[in-house]
């Protein structure tokens, strides 16, 4: 299909985007534009504004300052491909962004619109979730900061206003005995997951697990924390028992919907498996 005619803004500052979204109540942020697009070929989203913040400078960037690792909205995903700070030292965001898509999505496609666009199939949700992130909106009124919890609120919908910008995400710096993990199954190289599960874990001086947090793609209307998976495991040393406890658990929370990837008893299984796996793998990066 052809989209619906729109009228094209591309401000060169941010002050400029959040003056255009103040003057057009219904525009839509474009980024990267691999969410956008697809729903407007689609006529899904039909905005009769677009304003396309792609050309803004001075917010694409990775660095860790005043306790948190700081990522610029309009951060590429083949940027943290490339990001020594991510190999090293936050291998689940190096895990999600190798597995989204192709290289010619990862070019262009932002973590920022990744996450703004509230889908539950997108991989960043899920691992926001478990590492305890705070989303940074910025407005007329100036900036706020939203923990992630309360960022996704339903079906393709998240706790930005219409005036704002989804501008940088602060996640809390990596501790020592930390280690973090994100696994999905896709049908195929580039597709969405069929089940996905990220796994951010830290082990105290006695080897408990004194934080961890487990976030789901996929397999609910909205991404989703695993609670009652990582509440098996928190405070506790991680048994091979306890590790199943928690897969099943996660597994058993979870709400996905039967498709063409496969039955509501399928995906549950998947999230036991992957969640099992991720806890697994993130303990011994842990080390």
């Amino acid at each position: 299909m052809i989209p619906q005619s729109f009228q094209y803004e591309a401000p060169a500052t941010l002050a400029k985007a959040l003056s255009l979204l103040q003057q057009y109540g219904d525009a839509k942020i474009l980024s990267g534009g691999h969410s956008l697009i697809p729903m407007l070929k689609l006529r899904l989203a039909t905005p009769e504004h677009i304003i396309d913040i792609s050309g803004i400078k001075g917010l694409s960037y990775i660095k860790e300052q005043g306790g948190y690792l700081k990522i610029g909205a309009l951060t590429k995903e083949s940027d943290l491909e490339e990001s020594r700070t991510i190999r090293t030292r936050y291998p689940i965001l190096m895990d999600a962004a190798k597995m989204i898509a192709d290289p010619s999505v990862r070019n262009l496609a932002t973590i920022g619109g990744n996450l703004a666009h509230g889908d539950a199939a997108n991989d960043h949700p899920a691992v926001m979730l478990a590492l305890r992130a705070e989303i940074i909106a910025t407005g007329p009124n100036g900036k706020r900061n939203i923990p992630v919890d309360e960022f996704f609120l339903g079906f393709f919908t998240t706790a930005l206003q219409p005036d704002e910008i989804l501008t940088e995400i602060h996640i809390p710096v990596k501790k020592a005995k930390t280690g973090g993990a994100y696994l999905k199954l896709e049908r195929k190289v580039g597709d969405y997951a069929t089940a996905g599960v990220a796994v951010q874990l830290t082990k105290d001086d006695q080897g408990h697990i004194a934080q961890i947090g487990i976030g789901l793609t996929n397999v609910s209307a909205a991404p989703m924390r695993a609670s009652n998976a990582e509440a098996v495991l928190k405070g506790k040393s991680p048994t091979d028992e306890l590790i199943a406890k928690a897969a099943l658990a996660a597994a058993r929370e979870c709400d996905p919907n039967a498709d063409l990837r496969g039955t509501v008893e399928y995906k549950r299984a998947m999230v036991k498996t992957l969640t099992e796996r991720a806890v697994r793998l993130a303990l011994k990066r842990a080390k």
